[in-house]
């Protein structure tokens, strides 16, 4: 009769004695708690925050101040400052100098200490007795041998060889790019050029157009013939508009390569650049002698072979690991004090090292013949690939000269502008019909925009032949 009333009094009792204690608890405790509370609040604030911080920054950098003429010297003085894939490259080189740092580094000695006391040992009758143990030791965490058997020599050698192909890579970034932006800066001159000559053509068809509808309004044309004049003015207007768009978009593009990380200004460019002129280097260039100078300065060839040579001391380097790693040490040891001690004071040397039993670096000995292997095929592809470069260069510079030579000094150009003229001469006369007129003019349209886009190619074909040398030309 009483077990249920008795065990309800017992759970009520041990309820309130948990709650008090809880609260004698949380009064003594408080201050942790809220220590505890405040680490918790840090160490989440510090987590969330910085992701807080990259979603909340959506600030549109500043505008780059550029000059109202950016020359080709000033864009590629700007992108060797800000360019952001070149600060990049340079990056890899600082990680490249660590990477020194780290295998030059003398391992640090290793000091050691340790107190105790005896059991079951008692020092009463001798003054000088105790129940202390102390100890200390000092290792030199294989220091000496790793100088002494090479390994710190042959790291340095590994890191040295990949340091100076990294720089090697970023002066072989450079040129990549230096290219890109020189090509960039042609298409900007290009739409430039194919700019005016639009406006050009639209303000001859407005005033051509005019004329017409005059002699239509005298009845010395049809309205087919009107029409016809109509539709060449408002085929000039879109040639108009799709040039202001090309050359917009072209000068985005240019300020992106140099590092332009703000809003883009309508900069203008030196469109002197693409006169055709034959370089002095190339006057007498042939495909043989500009491989053969390729073959001394191309950058990323001359990396691959540093590239090489570290990958071959890393195989020496893993084959010299077999060798153990040996620490020699010292330690003082004493327990107890005066003549009578447990253990007098005590100095022992010692050498330890691991025993290559079961593991002789066969898997890191295997590593680094594979990557020598992929370093020796990749000196080959880059040697195969400064052959095609220089071939396809040459040839596209050829190309490229033989029909700029034919616009200019064949006279295509000329011819164009010579029978627009005669045609628009013989038509006001009544000599030649509207049509001939229009033909005339439409050829002469396309071989200027031709003549354009031939003198650009001419250009980013000597900038492409100056990537494949690795030296300027111009």
């Amino acid at each position: 009769m009483l077990s249920p009333w008795f065990d309800s009094c017992s759970a009520a009792m041990v309820s309130a004695m948990a709650m008090a204690t809880a609260r004698r608890m949380r009064s003594s405790c408080a201050p942790l708690l809220r220590l505890v509370a405040l680490l918790l609040g840090s160490a989440v604030v510090g987590v969330v925050a910085p992701e807080r911080e990259a979603r909340a920054d959506g600030v549109v950098p500043p505008a780059t101040d550029l000059p109202a003429l950016l020359s080709l010297d000033d864009a590629l003085k700007i992108f060797r400052s800000r360019g952001l894939d070149l600060l990049i490259a340079e990056a890899a080189v600082k990680s490249a100098e660590g990477d020194i740092g780290v295998a030059g580094a003398v391992p640090n000695p290793v000091v050691s200490g340790a107190y105790g006391r005896v059991f079951n040992y008692d020092p009463t009758g001798c003054s000088e007795c105790s129940a202390n143990v102390w100890q200390v030791g000092l290792s030199d965490s294989a220091a000496i041998e790793n100088s002494l058997s090479g390994k710190r020599g042959l790291r340095l050698k590994v890191t040295k060889n990949a340091l100076a192909a990294a720089k090697l890579s970023r002066v072989d970034a450079q040129r990549t790019l230096e290219f890109q932006i020189k090509s960039a800066y042609l298409q900007v001159a290009q739409a430039v050029l194919a700019y005016r000559f639009a406006k050009e053509v639209t303000d001859a068809a407005a005033k051509t157009l005019t004329v017409f509808q005059a002699r239509y309004s005298s009845g010395a044309i049809n309205e087919g013939d009107l029409a016809r004049i109509e539709t060449q003015k408002l085929e000039s207007d879109q040639a108009f508009d799709s040039a202001v768009e090309a050359a917009r978009q072209a000068r985005v593009a240019l300020a992106f390569l140099i590092g332009v990380r703000g809003p883009v200004p309508d900069f203008d460019v030196d469109t002197a650049i693409l006169t055709y002129t034959v370089p002095p280097p190339l006057a007498d260039a042939t495909e043989d002698g500009l491989l053969h100078s390729a073959f001394e300065r191309r950058p990323d060839l001359i990396a691959t072979g540093y590239q090489k040579a570290s990958a071959e001391a890393a195989i020496a380097l893993a084959r010299r690991q077999r060798f153990p790693d040996i620490s020699l040490s010292v330690n003082y040891a004493q327990t107890g004090t005066g003549g009578s001690a447990i253990q007098p004071p005590t100095l022992t040397f010692g050498v330890s090292a691991p025993l290559p039993v079961f593991y002789q670096q066969q898997g890191e000995v295997k590593k680094a013949e594979a990557a020598y292997d992929t370093n020796a095929l990749g000196q080959a592809k880059a040697t195969a690939q400064v052959v095609s470069d220089v071939a396809s260069g040459y040839s596209a510079y050829l190309g490229a000269k033989r029909l700029v030579q034919r616009m200019e000094t064949g006279g295509l150009l000329k011819s164009a502008k010579t029978a627009r003229d005669i045609t628009r001469l013989q038509f006001d006369k009544g000599a030649a019909n509207l049509t001939d007129f229009l033909d005339a003019q439409r050829a002469y349209i396309a071989t200027n925009v031709e003549y354009i886009q031939d003198v650009t190619n001419y250009w980013t074909a000597v900038f492409q032949l100056e990537q494949a040398v690795g030296m300027v030309l111009h």
